[in-house]
């Protein structure tokens, strides 16, 4: 290569650069990859007249149990209405248990049921699978590079709630 660039160096410069074209293509491959990824959840939901809302809260009350709605709410970006409206199905099916904030009585904190951790393990196992397929055939430079730019696309509010749940869990 001139000037001594590696051929990664150089292909990685050219991604700079990339055309509208380039760009289409990859909003049109994400949009495709979010079906594949959300494509077993939403079968298995679908028997259950649940959609990704109720995937969502599950998947976010598993990973952080006792969250309070707020946070929920804070995770999510959805309206109060919309995540009561999930939740009252979910508690009513006996997926999910709200309890009363020992410290301040106002808040309800939940938690997945012995039923709702089998649907999240269930859900959560499909995509597992497709991710951990997709990951061995890219190769660890690529999923690095996948994160980074999935990170990259998240503006500050939602880098923050991200970058909380990594650390804290909730």
């Amino acid at each position: 290569m001139p000037g001594g660039r590696s051929t990664s160096a150089h292909h990685g410069e050219n991604l700079l650069f990339l055309t509208d074209e380039q760009l289409r293509q990859g909003i049109e491959a994400m949009f495709f990859a979010y079906r594949g990824f959300t494509a077993d959840p939403d079968r298995i939901l679908s028997d259950m007249a649940y959609g990704r809302a109720h995937h969502r809260a599950i998947h976010f009350i598993n990973r952080a149990p006792g969250t309070t709605v707020n946070n929920l709410l804070n995770i999510l970006g959805v309206t109060k209405q919309s995540l009561n409206r999930v939740l009252r199905a979910l508690i009513e099916q006996g997926l999910v248990e709200s309890k009363v904030g020992k410290v301040d009585k106002r808040e309800r904190h939940l938690f997945l049921t012995d039923e709702g951790h089998k649907l999240e393990q269930t859900l959560s196992d499909a995509q597992r699978a497709r991710m951990r397929s997709a990951f061995r055939d890219a190769g660890p430079e690529a999923v690095a590079g996948f994160r980074t730019v999935l990170e990259a696309m998240m503006d500050a509010k939602m880098q923050r709630a991200y970058t909380r749940l990594k650390e804290t869990g909730s």
